[in-house]
């Protein structure tokens, strides 16, 4: 009897950490370092850790984007920095390292130094003192598939000039920011756009070198491609023929040195940073997505609409008197705050860069879910209640329904239907949680998701461009029936309208089809192209990132056309599934791609 008691002990801690860990964004990379020792559970060195890192995330004085804390006394002691980029507002800053804070101990649940990197933010913490130390090692790369079409000696020469120079400025920060963005000309009239940035308690000569080293790399990782990315513990750069970082962030000066945070002073028997760079193949993110890979990926996404779009589904009436102006639901901030328990953490339910999301209870009884935007969000008064007054017009069972909004000073709270199941991600990529659904549930939300889709782009009275579908933008109901959700990147068009540009890329990689991500160009096939990468990832159970096959790195969409070419494509299919179902499976792929061979063609 204890034994299956204390079974079922470790299978329901094995739960709550699976459970945690999918709660967070997944890293662009991370490692764990076996080699620098290990801590268990009740240690004193975990319980400092777990100080430090509070510490760390809840700290809101720091508005420049560097924390460099210690806890603890030798040998027990902890040292931690976190970065953000230079161009993230403080929000976002806070809201990427919350999330690196709570993911990589969890990921690194007993190794004493590890450290992760987001877009936005990196993390990292050691048992030894990795204050003022240059570090090129542990280190990864990434990659533009696409390369530079011509006059590629001319494209090295110009890229070389401009990172020289960003390199010069960054070194030359002071002693909170050691960043610096730019863009000069390439060949083709193309616009190269660089960043870099260094840890800035680094000298300005180890910066420097730190730069000078991770260029010296581009050759291995970046040979020829329209952009890349050389990311080390100490310093990182990135370059692309597209903007990628908020433009006002070029020229940006320093902040003004506030008082700078106490650290614990090095200790005396403190081992050196280790130099040297661990094997490029182990270290190595590939993210290479083929071109013939976007293009299998549209004639499957396009003929998935195309089979649930007969019959079609009656749209909803949209008549101007029949949909409510903003003012017309307008809610008070008390009122939301009462609903939420004032925003309480036992009522979060999750976190992103645009805000926080609550659940609450009005006083009528009724559930809802609360958006707290970000207070950085950038929005005025107008564009706010247009938004609202665009998502408030879409009425359709496959979308999460927007009941109302609150306007009170700086505070700006969105209010929808509660969707109890969560996100679709909770389920398809949770080992334990994705028993749940069956091929029949899974057809059922492919199904729902592009009649959504499908209301937005041809049904409704207006034109919507989502942007930003992907897993975590699916919610479920109590019947499992798919809600789109997240609506804060969606773009008007007018009905004849094809296409449209923007210089602010958003959205998330991996989802955004080559011409919106490396041009800024985005149509009802960008949100069909995110249909195509959700669909692989709810047939195959797989997040379309890199992930480990064998000996090999590989992202979803390659595998995919790899497996399709050899004729193997059943290997993509989810091990969950069963076997009965995985013929029907292979019959819709085959389907749906024999019908685009007549009517896409």
């Amino acid at each position: 009897m204890a034994m299956v008691s204390s079974r079922l002990v470790f299978l329901v801690s094995i739960c709550i950490l699976v459970s945690q860990a999918i709660a967070q964004p997944d890293f662009l990379y991370k490692f764990c370092l076996n080699d620098k020792g290990n801590y268990t559970s009740n240690s004193t060195y975990k319980a400092n850790l777990n100080h430090l890192l509070s510490s760390l995330s809840s700290n809101t004085e720091i508005d420049y984007g560097f924390y460099n804390f210690s806890y603890g006394k030798i040998p027990d002691k902890v040292y931690s920095i976190g970065l953000c980029r230079g161009d993230a507002p403080p929000d976002i800053c806070r809201s990427c390292l919350n999330n690196a804070t709570n993911l990589l101990p969890l990921l690194c649940s007993n190794q004493k130094e590890a450290i992760g990197w987001y877009d936005y933010c990196m993390l990292r913490y050691s048992f030894r003192d990795i204050f003022n130390v240059m570090e090129d090692s542990p280190s990864f790369y990434m990659w533009n598939p696409y390369n530079v079409s011509a006059n590629y000696d001319q494209f090295k020469q110009d890229l070389r000039t401009l990172l020289d120079s960003k390199r010069v400025q960054a070194a030359a920060g002071g002693s909170l920011r050691k960043f610096a963005a730019g863009n000069a000309t390439a060949p083709n009239n193309q616009t190269l756009y660089s960043l870099v940035q260094c840890t800035p308690d680094l000298s300005d000569q180890d910066c420097s070198d730190c730069l000078a080293g991770a260029m010296g790399e581009i050759p291995n990782c970046c040979d020829g491609k329209q952009g890349g990315r050389v990311i080390r513990p100490s310093c990182n750069l990135r370059f692309e023929v597209g903007l990628f970082y908020d433009a006002t962030a070029d020229n940006a000066s320093s902040p003004s040195p506030p008082p700078v945070p106490s650290v614990s002073p090095p200790a005396s028997n403190n081992t050196p940073a280790a130099k040297g760079k661990e094997s490029n193949k182990s270290q190595t993110v590939i993210i290479v997505v083929p071109i013939i890979s976007f293009v299998v990926l549209i004639i499957i996404s396009f003929c998935i609409c195309l089979r649930v779009r007969k019959p079609r589904e009656k749209p909803q009436s949209e008549s101007v008197d029949e949909i409510r102006s903003a003012e017309s639901f307008q809610l008070g901030f008390g009122t939301i705050k009462v609903a939420t328990d004032d925003f309480s953490d036992a009522n979060k339910l999750g976190q992103g860069g645009f805000g926080v999301v609550y659940k609450g209870k009005l006083s009528d009884g009724q559930v809802i879910a609360v958006k707290r935007l970000s207070k950085n969000s950038g929005q005025g008064d107008l564009e706010f209640k247009n938004e609202v007054s665009l998502v408030a017009k879409l009425q359709h069972r496959h979308l999460v329904r927007l009941l109302g909004f609150c306007l009170e000073g700086i505070e700006r709270l969105l209010i929808y239907e509660f969707v109890p199941n969560g996100s679709l991600d909770n389920f398809i990529f949770d080992p334990i949680k994705c028993v749940l659904l069956d091929w029949v549930r899974r057809y059922k939300i492919i199904g729902g998701i592009a009649r959504g889709l499908l209301y937005l782009h041809e049904d409704s009275r207006l034109r919507i461009i989502h942007r930003d579908l992907k897993a975590s933008n699916i919610l479920l109901d109590y019947e499992m029936n798919p809600k789109i959700s997240d609506f804060g990147m969606a773009r008007l068009f007018e009905l004849d309208q094809s296409e449209g540009n923007t210089s602010r890329i958003v959205g998330t990689y991996g989802y955004m089809p080559p011409e919106y991500a490396m041009h800024g160009q985005f149509s009802v096939k960008s949100d069909v192209f995110s249909f195509g990468v959700l669909v692989l990832e709810i047939i195959s159970g797989r997040k379309n990132s890199s992930f480990r096959n064998g000996e090999n790195i590989e992202d979803l969409l390659s595998y995919a056309w790899k497996n399709w070419k050899q004729g193997i494509i059943s290997n993509l299919v989810d091990p969950t599934l069963k076997a009965g179902s995985t013929t029907e499976i292979m019959r819709c792929i085959h389907n749906w791609i024999a019908m685009c061979s007549r009517k896409c063609s």
